[in-house]
């Protein structure tokens, strides 16, 4: 099946809500999930009108959503590995499990990289689920050795 990736909007509110919750419950992370979802729900309202959350969706030929991913740019001082005061956070990278292994957790890194070339963002970092670290590795993510605890 072939898909297409697009921008999220606000009506894709729900979709996001959904992945997130099921990516937390797919790594068997435990969670108030309905308080999740509703305050992500509102966070996202205005995160993604005001551009703090950019998010794409790959959609199917029925207007299914297949997978999504999302993108925060957070001020980061710089230091030994970028000069860059910005760093980009990778989040809710999700593919319903009827849809793995058609590529589209990595064409989405790619759109999400391809978005960061064009802002000038040289740092790019996520949190890796066991699952997805082979592709991250594949992609050139490093296990930081950094001392955060």
């Amino acid at each position: 099946m072939p898909y297409q990736l697009r921008a999220i909007t606000l009506a894709d509110i729900p979709h996001v809500v959904d992945h997130r919750e099921r990516m937390f419950r797919d790594m068997n992370i435990p969670a108030e999930f309905d308080a999740m979802a509703r305050e992500t729900a509102a966070w996202l309202s205005t995160a993604i009108p005001s551009k703090t959350y950019r998010g794409w969706l790959a959609v199917g030929d029925d207007d299914a959503v297949a997978a999504g991913c999302g993108l925060i740019v957070i001020p980061w001082p710089p230091g030994p590995m970028t000069m860059d005061p910005r760093c980009g956070f990778v989040f809710n990278v999700y593919t319903a499990p009827s849809h793995r292994n058609h590529g589209l957790a990595r064409r989405l890194m790619e759109t999400i990289h391809e978005w960061c070339r064009g802002e000038g963002i040289e740092r790019v970092v996520l949190n890796a689920s066991q699952l997805a670290q082979p592709l991250y590795e594949q992609m050139g993510y490093l296990v930081a050795d950094e001392p955060m605890m």
